[in-house]
């Protein structure tokens, strides 16, 4: 896709998705915005973004500071690895479904064995140290050269992308963040 081209469809969801922040409140009394069946803004389809088009019911969530710092923190490291666009939106779509897009210590009892991070990446899997993996620059890198070493990953669903590298107990729990996640790339990948 040419530069012109890029920006032109990255400002049209930029739009969209502006848009949807303003009607939110007004919106908020008809339905539930924690798991809306349709996405706030518009799905840009052919676009890099979300090439095949979301699977399944879209979940959103409101962010606060922290996991809007943690998606640009994900852009940042993505940016880093010398990726593009499509492998932001499949670390955000992940750190959407593993952690909300926050930064996670040790749960306790209620924790899946040693996960943690926004990825709930584990040491004792070889993802770091509990330091390195929750450090969001680290945890993106490393679920990052994860991605790279899938086969094909830009052509697959980013649900199977994402479960190629995670190897999660819900496979297809990933699907349900990618609206948002696109949204939130198209916001936040030129500033």
């Amino acid at each position: 896709m040419n530069p012109i081209l890029r920006k032109s469809v990255l400002g049209i969801a930029g739009l969209a998705f502006t848009g949807g922040v303003f009607a939110g409140p007004v919106a908020a009394h008809a339905a539930d915005t924690t798991h809306a069946a349709k996405p706030v803004a518009v799905t840009v389809q052919g676009d890099k973004l979300v090439p095949h088009g979301v699977q399944g019911e879209q979940s959103r969530i409101e962010l606060g500071d922290e996991q809007t710092a943690n998606v640009k923190a994900i852009i940042a490291a993505t940016k880093k690895a010398g990726m593009d666009e499509r492998a932001a939106v499949v670390s955000i779509a992940t750190a959407l479904q593993e952690s909300k897009l926050e930064n996670l210590g040790h749960l306790g009892d209620r924790n899946d064995h040693d996960s943690q991070g926004l990825f709930q990446q584990r040491p004792s899997s070889g993802w770091g140290t509990v330091e390195q993996i929750t450090d969001p620059e680290y945890s993106t890198l490393a679920f990052l050269k994860g991605l790279k070493q899938v086969d094909g990953w830009q052509d697959m669903p980013l649900t199977k992308a994402a479960q190629t590298v995670q190897v999660s107990a819900y496979p297809d729990h990933y699907a349900q963040w990618e609206q948002q996640a696109a949204d939130l790339v198209a916001e936040h990948w030129n500033k």
